[in-house]
């Protein structure tokens, strides 16, 4: 396995990087300020983005790479400022965004168009009528969605924690934070790059990107327009594109020159964009040596589940690897599985400790069993736990050697 040539950054004490996490408040919405930019582009320099300092590109990157999943949802709400710090904060490489538009076509940043689980637009009685019921990619979902809001109005809202059963101490942080427009995160990924000398990697998802374009909001070309204002659009800008829909990243292939991840669910299921142009290959078929040279026309990397590398038996236990890893690496492909976490509920079955499934298992346990099999990076809610991990794999720099 190889490494990059990056520097590790000093990990911050957990007590006092969750304490830096609070203290961080929304940025106003709407577009940069001429004067905005300007400073932007002159401080960026190089024309790739995020602080300008020279790096290359992301094969330059460590590895394995431990990537913030929504940010540190793991401690704090999803796909909020405070989450993307605090996941800077802890270690991560790379921070994750997830964008849907709103009516008005600006991009946010929300794991689903569906806020009704990860803002408190329920609390207010002035969108109660928007509740509704939608089929988004053949599955009904019922909620608030953000294609119903203008984004001004999706700024009256505040976030909270998606799944407070599991993770009480996230909900202590409800209403802090706003969502934050893709335009605000660049901006604030640039000014953290200055603060910190360094580049901020992003690992960008479009969202059901279909379904928006068949509402007129289709996401690829307002994301390109940003990159480029923002110098993430050449071929060493610090960002990955990925979706779960390949054409889309075709698409932004024409637009773009930024590295791109086709995400791959069970192996059962097919992609959207597939179902609809009635393409019969499932992700079973993309896993194999034909269907990743097939993705290594347009893409870089692939980001599949977890139990594409290794499957889970029916008593949760994982079982014998697969040769994806061997295969993809055989065409040049990286490998950004997704997700790491730390609670039971989470992790296979070998590696839960007790019957409580909030509590924490043997996450360091599982992370060594992913990095044994040579991936190039995981996405983890958790990038505290998953860099202290990645240290025993990164030439040199293990821990306990």
């Amino acid at each position: 396995m190889t490494q990059g040539g990056a520097a590790r950054r000093t990990v911050l004490g957990a007590a006092a990087a969750l304490a830096a996490g609070t203290g961080l408040t929304g940025l106003s919405a709407g577009s940069a300020s001429a004067a905005d930019r300007v400073r932007d582009d002159a401080v960026r320099g190089d024309g790739r983005g995020g602080g300008g300092h020279g790096e290359g590109g992301y094969r330059d990157l460590p590895v394995p790479l431990v990537i913030g999943h929504r940010g540190a949802s793991g401690y704090r709400p999803e796909h909020t400022l405070g989450s993307y710090r605090l996941a800077l904060d802890l270690g991560a490489d790379v921070i994750e965004q997830d964008l849907v538009p709103t009516r008005d076509g600006h991009l946010v940043c929300r794991h689903e168009n569906e806020i009704g689980g990860t803002t408190d637009v329920a609390d207010h009685p002035a969108f109660a009528s928007r509740h509704t019921t939608k089929t988004v990619d053949g599955v009904s979902v019922t909620g608030w969605f953000t294609e119903d809001f203008t984004l001004a109005e999706l700024k009256t809202l505040r976030a909270k924690e998606r799944i407070p059963a599991v993770r009480q101490r996230g909900t202590l942080y409800d209403g802090r934070w706003a969502v934050p427009t893709f335009e605000e995160v660049l901006r604030w990924a640039d000014r953290e790059g200055r603060l910190r000398d360094k580049r901020i990697w992003l690992h960008v998802e479009t969202k059901h990107p279909s379904y928006f374009r068949g509402l007129g909001l289709g996401l690829e070309e307002p994301l390109a327009r940003l990159l480029r204002r923002y110098g993430r659009d050449g071929r060493d800008a610090a960002v990955f594109l990925q979706s779960f829909e390949p054409s889309s990243l075709q698409r932004l292939s024409r637009l773009v020159s930024a590295p791109r991840v086709v995400l791959l669910s069970a192996a059962n299921t097919r992609p959207w964009d597939f179902e609809a142009a009635k393409d019969p290959r499932t992700v079973a078929d993309l896993v194999k040596p034909e269907g990743l040279r097939w993705i290594a026309d347009f893409a870089q990397g692939i980001g599949p589940t977890l139990d594409l590398i290794v499957p889970r038996d029916a008593a949760g236990k994982l079982g014998t690897p697969t040769t994806l890893v061997r295969d993809a690496h055989a065409r040049g492909l990286v490998l950004h599985p997704y997700t790491a976490r730390n609670e039971n509920s989470f992790l296979p079955a070998e590696y839960r400790k007790g019957s409580d499934p909030a509590a924490y298992g043997d996450a360091f346990g599982a992370f060594r069993r992913y990095f044994e099999l040579g991936i190039d990076g995981i996405f983890t809610d958790n990038p505290d736990t998953g860099l202290l991990a990645a240290e025993d794999f990164r030439p040199g720099r293990g821990v306990n050697r």
